[in-house]
């Protein structure tokens, strides 16, 4: 079902049962899986391949070239999963050096008007609310939340079911399970509690994850002392996340705003 004004240029790759909206560009060498949706006044670049079962709305742009004054052209991509909702005036540019591609996981939410920049990787399930921005290289673990109007610094790295309150601004890794407090900068107040119970994860694990957070931000412990104590104590389980998280980050992680212990309720 392909409006009567839209543009599929030849090369273009459409699945079955694939819908295209009004005044919708579709350029050539460009991938739509099965069942896909495509709304009014959205432009897919060549570049782009989208997984079966997704959703995009009105004026999105997937695809162009990258905002890096590093760009030197050569073919690069975009990855797009199965069953994602990209609402209006979302933009995912391609990767900037040749070959290579930004990813967004299956099942995300990409909400009115944010930015996913060159070369960053979404796990599944992220949520990414209207106007925030991610900068180029970011990359963003499984089931996190990105509330509204917030700002993600390029190579920042954060982990899986983090969540970020609204118009914070983060310049350095976030640890998994955290959550970042609203119009702060790079301020952990807390756990996710609410994601992880929400993503199945059990009581007694929340528990252990409790444990690693306190002897992360909370014991007196550097970084380096922390992360032997989590890997002595947590060897494996979600709890042994924040040890291996730590070992990735290239940035330094989020200061905690919590000067004591308060019980953390799991």
């Amino acid at each position: 079902m392909i409006h009567e004004t839209a543009v599929v240029e030849a090369g273009a790759k459409l699945g079955t049962g694939v819908e295209v909206g009004p005044f919708a560009y579709i350029m050539d060498g460009a991938q739509v899986g099965d069942g896909c949706r495509i709304g009014p006044h959205v432009t897919l670049f060549g570049c782009v391949e989208m997984g079966r079962g997704c959703e995009v709305h009105a004026g999105a742009t997937l695809g162009d070239k990258p905002q890096d004054l590093g760009y030197a052209g050569g073919e690069s991509f975009v990855r797009i999963g199965k069953e994602c909702v990209i609402r209006e005036g979302v933009t995912v540019h391609r990767g900037t050096k040749a070959g290579t591609t930004t990813v967004v996981g299956d099942s995300c939410f990409l909400m009115g008007y944010s930015h996913v920049a060159h070369n960053v990787v979404l796990g599944n399930n992220v949520i990414i609310a209207n106007n925030s921005i991610l900068g180029g290289y970011v990359e963003v673990g499984d089931r996190v939340f990105i509330s509204g109007i917030s700002g993600v610094h390029q190579f920042v790295k954060i982990g899986r079911l983090a969540m970020l309150g609204g118009a914070c601004a983060v310049t350095k890794d976030v640890p998994p399970f955290c959550m970042l407090g609203n119009s702060a900068l790079n301020t952990v107040i807390g756990l996710n509690v609410v994601g992880m119970r929400r993503a199945g994860m059990s009581f007694d694990d929340r528990k252990l994850v409790q444990r690693a957070f306190k002897i992360l931000f909370l014991s007196g412990f550097n970084a380096t002392q922390a992360r032997g104590r989590i890997e002595e104590l947590f060897p494996d389980g979600p709890a042994s996340e924040f040890a291996s998280f730590m070992e990735s980050s290239t940035r330094g992680l989020c200061s905690c705003a919590i000067q004591r212990d308060t019980g953390l309720d799991v």
